[in-house]
């Protein structure tokens, strides 16, 4: 099989790109990781030579290029249906379907409040409209998903439904947010993966800064 490659963005400020990269560093499944920060205003001109929407993460498999963290991480699991990257039973994977797509196109205000920086001090921000219901809804996910596999993890063991989520663990721990206690042991349990220090600690050794995401 030819090699999967991986272009992603900082590990301190890509969320999209932690996404697929603990996904396939949580799963087992072997690939290379190309980094191209992007620490230009305007964005890295390297990341539009190799990817089509001029963004990352990317994935390429044989010249085969695939965007998008979920669209990834479903074609990985294709590769490698045994790795656990989708649960097995079949509402359990449209669940974590469902789960994973309102993590892509919903809780904008805490997107937008709480841009992801692993290096940032833990604090509490003084404006918080709108994150809170975001939280609280991302709180009910886990509560639920966990009470329904029996955890740890979301759906019994870790998934692509988890590294959907992985961003969101960081930015209510950097943020201050997080409520409640089962939600600060899932958080605890994610954090305590391999290959979230893994790439937690590439993260805070970058240097590379990007204003717009500090406060």
């Amino acid at each position: 099989m030819d090699k999967l490659i991986l272009y992603i963005g900082n590990k301190n400020y890509s969320s999209w790109s932690f996404r697929p990269w603990i996904a396939l560093e949580g799963c087992g499944i072997a690939f290379e990781e190309v980094l191209i920060p992007f620490d230009f205003p305007a964005g890295n001109p390297d990341i539009r030579e190799v990817s089509p929407t001029g963004k990352v993460p990317m994935l390429v498999h044989g010249g085969f290029k695939v965007w998008e963290s979920l669209a990834i991480i479903e074609y990985v699991a294709e590769l490698f249906p045994d790795a656990g990257l989708l649960p097995r039973d079949r509402q359990a994977r449209a669940l974590a379907r469902s789960y994973s797509m309102e993590m892509l196109s919903g809780f904008s205000a805490l997107r937008n409040a709480c841009p992801m920086n692993m290096r940032r001090p833990v604090s509490r921000p003084d404006r918080l409209e709108g994150v809170m219901e975001d939280v609280a809804r991302i709180e009910t996910i886990w509560r639920e998903a966990r009470s329904r596999s029996g955890g740890p993890f979301l759906f019994g063991t870790f998934s692509g439904a988890d590294a959907m989520f992985a961003p969101v663990i960081s930015r209510l721990e950097r943020y201050d947010i997080a409520t409640n206690a089962d939600t600060k042991d899932y958080m605890a349990i994610m954090k305590g993966l391999p290959a979230w220090k893994k790439w937690e600690e590439a993260a805070l050794q970058e240097t590379w800064t990007v204003p717009e995401d500090e406060d």
